[in-house]
């Protein structure tokens, strides 16, 4: 009944506190609400009554000020989740970070990793691969798919660093944006990653997310950017994208999320869309979460630490 009632009330401006608290206080499976049905007809009757005989409640739409507030106590949750949450792209520097970047496009960041060491072993600086031999880039290249493309726009922004930047990755939106094959999306990964300025990266974890938690209903990138980071100081961006991009890899997936083993259950209007069991839920989980080998060969200390493993290099049996 007190899970119940967190998510039930998740719409007014002090909601889900006891079921944070509670969550935080021990991190298995949550007991989420159990009458998704209720929750969502109540949601849909906008501020219907129950009848006198159940005692009346009133649903009211979620004012701008208990979004925010919601939307702000679930990323506190996921810090406490994921304190290691980190760009899951293996990278040395900015140049390898934008390649890196924009190789990961319609690929794992897995595959991305395991083969960035030959290429960068074989082309280590933008003037390297600017003047590289095509058909070589696209052999090492082939592994992450559309390598033909991804190799065109790996050589066409490197060329680009050389002629326009002095071999430097800019440290400006506006100037990474005209880089080729770079679009907002990796223009924000490479400042907040690379140079420490916020910024929030909408993927299709990050867009599938905070259309569940009804932060937006908008569904372009540029939208969904301007609509999240008005809820959330400029300094939360990067950090933001971090703990919700891993949410959306380990626990709540696309097709088959794991409600049931999902800590801000509570604080989740979406609820009961994947497995509610705890313990099939357990079964959903990946990466860390599940005891698997994470999308890095060589990823930061504090993952490690938290029962993270390297991933294998490309070829491993």
């Amino acid at each position: 009944m007190p899970a119940k009632k967190a998510a039930d009330s998740g719409n007014e401006a002090d909601s889900g506190k006891a079921a944070v608290e509670k969550v935080a206080a021990g991190r298995g499976a949550s007991k989420a609400p159990a009458d998704k049905d209720a929750v969502s007809k109540g949601a849909a009757s906008k501020g219907a009554r129950k009848s006198a005989s159940k005692g009346a409640v009133v649903r009211k739409p979620e004012s701008h000020t208990a979004l925010v507030r919601r939307a702000r106590r679930v990323n506190r949750e996921l810090a406490e989740i994921y304190p290691y949450a980190h760009p899951e792209l293996d990278f040395e520097n900015p140049f390898q970070l934008v390649v890196a970047t924009v190789l990961s496009a319609q690929t794992t960041d897995l595959r991305v990793n395991q083969t960035t060491p030959a290429l960068f072993a074989k082309y280590p600086t933008p003037e390297d691969l600017a003047a590289a031999d095509p058909e070589e880039v696209e052999e090492i290249l082939r592994p992450t798919g559309f390598f033909r493309a991804k190799t065109k726009s790996v050589m066409g922004l490197s060329k680009a660093l050389v002629e326009e930047f002095g071999g430097e990755v800019p440290g400006r939106l506006e100037d990474l944006v005209k880089l080729p094959g770079v679009g907002r999306k990796t223009a924000f990964v490479v400042l907040g990653n690379a140079f420490g300025r916020p910024g929030i990266t909408v993927d299709t974890h990050f867009q599938r997310l905070v259309r569940r938690w009804k932060w937006t209903e908008a569904t372009e990138p540029d939208k969904i950017e301007a609509a999240v980071g008005a809820l959330f100081p400029k300094s939360d961006w990067t950090m933001l994208s971090h703990h919700v991009i891993f949410h959306g890899r380990r626990i709540c997936h696309a097709r088959k999320p794991a409600c049931g083993a999902c800590p801000i259950a509570p604080l989740c209007p979406a609820y009961g869309e994947g497995e509610t069991d705890p313990e099939k839920a357990k079964k959903l989980l990946k990466y860390e979460k599940g005891g698997f080998p994470g999308q890095r060969l060589n990823p930061p200390q504090a993952y490690l630490d938290a029962g993270g493993r390297p991933a294998p290099p490309l070829g491993a049996g």
